[in-house]
């Protein structure tokens, strides 16, 4: 719990390990100063790349730490310092887990959830599994892409088994890393003749993949606050994504979406945080609507991110909460998650754009 004289460690991994490529750092740019914003009534200590130097000192609560080095690096050497935390980072090589896993073995306060939590959601198979069957899901299975080939018979064993329960409809199969981030490098399988070995020019040797049914529908997402034991969600969002190929891109979304199955979304989402212990904060859960009416399940849920995701700077524009300030008193227990009351004013759309990310009111 913060003390009136204590500070909060905050960061975000791009911006403060100093990361050039426009494309990543301009929603990293979006969504820590969307943060920082937030936490305008508190102290802040703000781990940023040197060249940020200019920008952060117009924050009169900001006492800004600046690096020139990776910030996993600087933070094995300095979390002890520090009290409470609270960072924006993505699963790509574990860094969502290594990063709150210093912290929490330096006995730092993290309003984010745990790392434990973090690396069991990163693993989209991991999921898969502890997740109730009370929550659809597609059927998914996991393979280890071997230098000799192998993978390629499982998979084809795999797609024949699973055919075999419905021969009448064309299957489809969806082939993505276990450990992946804005829709990257994921295949999509039209035809099991179209497996072929070039698969491994995309997911090396030894690497571990989801392959799950392809299901034909709407890119949609949940974003929650959750206190560690219950969830609330705030907004239904679309999402723009671009399946070509072996290439899928994650383009922005569209908040709040408006949907007749958005109570069906809220209450798959909500039961799917609550039942993965240690998910605490920002949580975004990746969801499909299917187009397939005949389907028994209308909502599918695909993934969980445990952590801050883009649809944040679009609710920082049009919520009625305050969601940094909300996410401290939830975690700290100032306040009660039943007595939040949020309310959406307007639409926003955000879009990645060239080297930017768009973002604006509609």
């Amino acid at each position: 719990m913060i003390k009136e004289n204590d500070s909060i460690l905050v960061f975000e991994y791009f911006t403060a390990s100093g990361e050039k490529d426009k494309c990543i750092i301009s929603e990293a740019e979006e969504l820590i100063f969307a943060l920082l914003d937030d936490l305008k009534d508190y102290n802040v200590d703000l781990v940023i790349n040197k060249s940020y130097e200019g920008i952060v000192k117009k924050y009169d609560n900001v006492n800004p730490i600046l690096i020139d080095e990776n910030i996993i690096g600087w933070l094995e050497g300095n979390a002890g310092d520090f009290s409470n935390a609270i960072f924006i980072a993505a699963e790509n090589n574990n860094n969502l887990y290594n990063i709150t896993k210093i912290l929490e073995d330096n006995n730092v306060n993290t309003y984010t959830s745990s790392a434990e939590a973090c690396f069991k959601s990163s693993d989209k198979y991991e999921t898969y599994e502890l997740l109730p069957n009370t929550i659809p899901q597609p059927r998914s299975f996991r393979f280890k892409i071997d230098p000799k080939g192998y993978w390629k018979r499982a998979i084809e064993n795999l797609h024949e088994k699973w055919q075999a329960e419905d021969p009448l409809t064309p299957l489809k199969l969806i082939i993505k890393p276990l450990m992946g981030v804005d829709c990257e490098d994921i295949v999509i399988i039209e035809n099991i003749e179209d497996l072929t070995l070039d698969l491994d020019k995309i997911f090396k040797p030894g690497s571990r993949v989801l392959v799950q049914e392809y299901i034909d529908g709407v890119d949609i997402s949940v974003s929650l606050l959750s206190d560690g034991k219950k969830a609330i969600p705030i907004s239904l969002n679309q999402q723009f994504v671009e399946l070509k190929g072996d290439k899928g891109t994650y383009l922005g979304g569209k908040i709040p979406f408006d949907s007749k199955y958005k109570d069906e979304a809220f209450e798959i989402a909500t039961n799917a945080v609550e039942a993965m212990e240690g998910l605490k904060g920002f949580v975004g859960v990746d969801m499909l609507i299917n187009n397939d009416e005949k389907d028994i399940y209308s909502v599918y849920l695909l993934e969980i991110n445990s952590r801050f995701t883009t649809p944040y700077v679009g609710l920082k524009q049009i919520s009625s909460i305050n969601i940094g300030d909300s996410i401290i008193k939830l975690i700290d227990g100032e306040l009660n998650i039943e007595d939040l009351d949020i309310s959406l004013d307007g639409e926003v759309e955000f879009r990645k754009s060239g080297e930017s990310l768009q973002i604006r009111r509609i």
